[in-house]
């Protein structure tokens, strides 16, 4: 990620939650109403009982990010491409305008992996991974890591980290250690089929809408175009109803439903009953979250196969 330093975690929400750490009760955080589910929960659970302000942002609204800085938050989160939705927030921008107003910009790139995108060239402050994702790639270790844009921050991380032992074990730092030596590899592939497969929803009758960036219908493919290395192995699409989606679960055979992703094998999963379930009915309907949302973790697999399996579930 070109950071000063790096820390790894027992997981990526020990990660965050190093990163949370950071901060004193009566602290405020601007974060992007557009996020992972687990962190929804971090932010809206021992964030709040720790005394920490959390204020809602959508940060796809510039306008919106700069009304946020009037509250003087310590720290802005985002991600970008959001999950499961992939609305992508311009980056570069929300950084100039927090480190103005005295905040730190915290990044998830879980998704775009330094592969993708990497935020502390685009103004961030610290960068939050899942390693169990992509960066691990074979879902079979669990971790998380921070990587930070100065050696103080570095050391702030560092200091958490050893008081409350949030360290990786061994067995899986080996693990991602291995994973990362073919990550660029994996990635191409995964953006490659993923961009096939959402252009096959696209052209579905049973699809309701596709969300991916590398598809020009996408409303900030433009963005996606100038600042992405790639468009990520993530593919949502609306079926309309839950009992839709359920049809199309009950069918899959290649595919796995499963909370993960960024393993090489493709994985589906149903954000609304799943990763983002903590949030109400109505908070999920305002992010698009829908019950008829599917979100597709693409693999490596030949496209002809993932093809052959899609069009037989949505059949």
């Amino acid at each position: 990620e070109g950071g000063a330093g790096a820390r790894a975690f027992a997981s990526g929400m020990a990660a965050a939650s190093a990163v949370l750490s950071l901060l004193h009760s009566g602290d405020r955080i601007a974060a992007s109403r557009d996020i992972y589910g687990g962190s929804w929960r971090l932010l809206e659970g021992p964030a709040k009982r720790q005394g920490i302000i959390v204020d809602w942002v959508d940060m796809t609204d510039i306008d919106a990010v700069k009304r946020a800085m009037d509250h003087e938050p310590h720290q802005v989160w985002l991600e970008t491409p959001s999950n499961p939705t992939l609305r992508l927030i311009d980056l570069r921008k929300v950084s100039r305008i927090a480190r103005k107003a005295g905040a730190l910009t915290v990044v998830d790139n879980t998704f775009m992996t330094p592969a993708g995108q990497q935020p502390l060239a685009d103004g961030a402050d610290l960068v939050l991974h899942s390693t169990t994702k992509y960066l691990n790639g074979h879902s079979d270790g669990v971790g998380g890591c921070v990587v930070s844009r100065d050696s103080e921050l570095d050391l702030a991380l560092a200091e958490i980290q050893k008081t409350v032992g949030a360290i990786l074990g061994p067995t899986d730092a080996y693990l991602v250690i291995r994973g990362i030596k073919t990550l660029a590899l994996r990635m191409e592939r995964h953006a490659e089929n993923a961009l096939a497969i959402a252009k096959l929803l696209q052209r579905h009758p049973k699809v309701q809408q596709v969300n991916y960036p590398g598809l020009p219908q996408h409303p900030q493919h433009a963005l996606a175009k100038r600042r992405l290395r790639h468009f990520g192995g993530v593919v949502s699409f609306d079926l309309g109803r839950r009992a839709a989606a359920k049809r199309f679960f009950s069918k899959l055979r290649l595919f796995t439903l499963a909370e993960s992703l960024g393993g090489v094998e493709s994985l589906a999963n149903h954000p609304a009953t799943m990763t983002h379930a903590a949030l109400s009915e109505k908070e999920r309907q305002s992010l698009g979250v829908t019950p008829g949302l599917v979100r597709l973790s693409v693999g490596i697999e030949a496209i002809d196969d993932l093809k052959a399996e899609l069009r037989q579930a949505l059949g």
